[in-house]
């Protein structure tokens, strides 16, 4: 019996603490989705423009912006910044016109 209770406490907590996270990603998605599309530019600048190395790009980047990663395709020309599972964004470098992001393809975040 006791068993059951705090096996029923227990879940009830997880659900509670399930909530809060979801809550909590979606309200810090639309700056999420900013710091992305401003990393990558700031990258693929810092790449293709200042001819550094993609780890040296990371001392441009404002304090806050430690959770974005990029990602180079030399290929492309061509950087992406993501938050894993959250958001994405990638900007592909063009000798005329400079670092350009690609159209978004998500959703967009509608206030309520």
């Amino acid at each position: 019996m006791m068993a059951r209770r705090i096996g029923l406490g227990a879940l009830t907590l997880f659900v509670i603490a399930l909530i809060a996270a979801w809550g909590y990603a979606r309200s810090i998605t639309p700056k999420i989705e900013l710091g992305v599309g401003y990393g990558a530019r700031v990258a693929c600048a810092c790449r293709y423009i200042g001819n550094r190395d993609l780890n040296s790009c990371y001392k441009d980047f404002e304090p806050g912006m430690e959770q974005i990663s990029l990602k180079d395709d030399p290929k492309l020309k061509t950087v992406t910044a993501y938050v894993p599972l959250l958001a994405s964004r990638s900007v592909r470098y063009d000798p005329e016109l400079g670092c350009q992001p690609e159209p978004f393809k998500g959703t967009p975040y509608r206030v309520p």
